[in-house]
């Protein structure tokens, strides 16, 4: 059985207002100075690869997604 996550005008939240209000730029992140996870350490060496870049010795969660999404930008392989 599948759950219904859909916005309806009785949950209160259009997907917007949820987007809007749960995404922040990474310098807002409480966590956001903590050490970057493994899974985008793992992401950012394979775009780091395909875009010729060397990753810093350590990152920031915040940095990193930072880095993510320029090497994304810049990547042949992933489309915009």
């Amino acid at each position: 059985m599948s759950q219904n996550t859909s916005s309806t005008p009785e949950s209160g939240a259009s997907d917007e207002a949820v987007a809007a209000s749960t995404s922040k730029p990474p310098e807002e992140w409480v966590t956001g100075d903590e050490p970057a996870t493994g899974a985008q350490l793992s992401y950012l060496e394979t775009l780091a690869r395909e875009v010729g870049e060397v990753l810093p010795d350590s990152l920031t969660k915040a940095h990193a997604s930072e880095l993510i999404d320029e090497y994304r930008k810049r990547s042949p392989r992933v489309e915009s």
